[in-house]
């Protein structure tokens, strides 16, 4: 894990000092709530509905249990006891008081953490695979790259006012646990033929009211070239890219205007011209990086309690089966902790759970946690033989439900209970899903199954690359759910197909409930998930259990 040396902790002080000064001008009225937008902003606060959200920045989804045990310290002492999950492996207190914010920060740059560009027409906070460094099937740790991207990243005085957001991915799997073609930018590490490491470089993904996906602007660019080619990128979308329209503003919209052609070539003058002036540090900071990222020294120990516990326990047996993934030592396993408990929010961990997951890694992950896009916690590296003591902590605070990628493990944004943007509720929708297929106990029987929700047009839910996506709209000031169908945000990324009219919030279960069941019937076996089988048969069937003859005066 990267730690911060004097410039870093310099730096973020120096910041927060700032900050404290303007929130004292706002507090004595010397600056108007207009003038202190962009300040906060750029320190990740935002003005919800009720209350000020302080957005806090978890670098590629890393920490350490001190950090863990600073963030459950922090919702106790300034917040109401909790903390938000987001997709973009940030944490959201969204409770503060406005005075107490600087020493929130304070508190925050004592374990090396800070809400620099968590906010705010800029380069955000770089997001990577939740399984990096321990992912069976990654070619290499992606995040030394994305350090190196966040520290070139942060502050730049060329972009901090961009036309709009600008969000960059790493991964460096076979397999994409990052959502690489719905960013901005993303880098994902490659091998040519003769065996050179490289990169492929994605731009002009993006979900929201236009969803796009990704395209390849270089299909393999010399590892030496990283930084100076995304600096190109960003240069010429800062130039070339829309300021008249905040919602064409996306480089999205700049490459969807002005054609792959043309960008590339902009991109390729702009990256001759600045080339040199690299001069090689990046590759020495790199390599730097690499050293602060080295593989934990894995225990040698017998799997005697580990396969004693899965034959005689079947609640640790069923948490094995779904909530471990494969680890590239075949000894130790990656655990996923689910924060999706049946009814409770998704993305939610209160402060006792936070303290009891740092301790756990601490004790049993080589002190290393990671956040999910999908908004649960990972320990990455456990060794087989801890994995029922570990299954036993969990079960104490309510972590050990088993249901990752199955029906219930639903990605929600907050929706209209916290956010200004937010046209529909998406908390109650994602619990009663969850609690209602829980009732019925079929999830298990349902198989792998990816449902996301969105509050409103932009997104945050993911519910574009949902297999089944649902998007809470204000029709007439009434919230109203409109379904996708066959989404996917994996390596083969795919933006869902709208079903048609949507639902009213009590009639959005229902046809959950339906289509799902529905589901079941059309499988070939019950090895065919969802996703396999609206690929064989396409949408039809979906649509037919979706709108029933007589069903129809629920949808609008």
């Amino acid at each position: 894990m990267y730690q911060y040396n004097n410039f870093d902790t310099g730096f973020v002080r120096a910041r927060n000092a700032q900050f404290r000064d303007q929130v004292a001008r706002r507090i004595d009225g010397s600056l108007t709530e207009d003038e202190f937008k962009p300040l906060r902003l750029m320190n990740g606060l935002y003005l919800q509905l009720h209350a000020y959200m302080l957005r806090v920045a978890i670098p590629y989804g890393t920490l350490n249990s001190a950090k863990m045990r600073q963030l459950a310290m922090i919702s106790d002492r300034w917040d109401k006891g909790y903390g938000h999950f987001t997709t973009r492996q940030n944490i959201q207190f969204n409770w503060p008081r406005l005075v107490d914010v600087p020493d929130m920060l304070d508190a925050l740059a004592e374990v090396g953490m800070h809400a620099i560009q968590t906010s705010g027409n800029t380069i955000r906070n770089v997001s990577s695979d939740h399984f990096a460094g321990a992912a069976a099937d990654e070619f290499e740790d992606p995040r030394p790259i994305a350090e190196l991207l966040r520290q070139w990243s942060t502050d730049h005085p060329e972009f901090q006012f961009l036309g709009r957001k600008f969000k960059i991915a790493v991964g460096a799997s076979t397999n994409d646990r990052a959502v690489l073609k719905a960013h901005d930018l993303a880098v994902r590490v490659v091998q040519n033929d003769a065996g050179d490491a490289g990169y492929e470089i994605i731009i002009g993904g993006g979900l929201g009211r236009a969803p796009m996906i990704g395209q390849v602007i270089a299909d393999f660019l010399p590892r030496a070239d990283l930084l100076a080619y995304v600096e190109a990128v960003l240069s010429v979308y800062n130039l070339l890219g829309r300021r008249d329209n905040k919602y064409k503003a996306r480089i999205k919209i700049t490459l969807h205007e002005n054609g792959m052609d043309r960008f590339r070539a902009l991109v390729e003058e702009r990256f001759a011209l600045i080339k040199p002036e690299f001069g090689g540090r990046d590759q020495e900071l790199l390599a730097r990086f690499r050293e602060d990222f080295a593989a934990p020294e894995f225990i040698q120990a017998p799997l005697g309690g580990f396969e004693t516990a899965y034959g005689s326990d079947p609640v640790f047996a069923s948490w094995v089966d779904t909530n471990l993934a494969p680890h590239k030592n075949p000894s130790y396993a990656i655990a996923t902790i689910s924060l999706k408990a049946h009814g409770q929010t998704p993305g939610d961990a209160s402060s006792d759970q936070m303290r009891l997951m740092a301790d756990v890694a601490r004790e049993f992950s080589h002190d290393e946690l990671r956040i999910s896009h999908e908004q649960n916690v990972i320990l990455p590296h456990v060794h087989k033989s801890h994995l029922p003591a570990v299954h036993a902590r969990l079960k104490q605070v309510g972590l050990a439900t088993a249901n990752i990628g199955l029906i219930s493990d639903i990605i929600a944004c907050p929706g209209m209970d916290y956010c200004a943007l937010a046209t529909a509720r998406s908390i109650p929708v994602a619990q009663q899903i969850a609690t209602r297929f829980d009732t019925l106990k079929l999830e298990h029987d349902i198989g792998h199954l990816k449902v996301k929700i969105s509050g409103c047009i932009n997104a945050c839910g993911h519910h574009h690359v949902g297999h089944i996506g649902i998007l809470g709209l204000d029709r007439a000031g009434v919230e109203n759910y409109q379904i996708t169908l066959g989404g996917d945000g994996t390596e083969t990324t795919t933006i869902g197909t709208r079903t048609g009219p949507g639902f009213s919030y009590d009639a959005i279960l229902p046809a959950i409930e339906r289509l799902v069941l529905g589901y079941l019937d059309l499988r070939q076996d019950a090895h065919e998930t969802f996703i396999e089988t609206y690929r064989r048969l396409g949408a039809a069937p979906f649509k037919a259990a979706l709108y029933p003859v007589g069903r129809e005066r629920n949808a609008a």
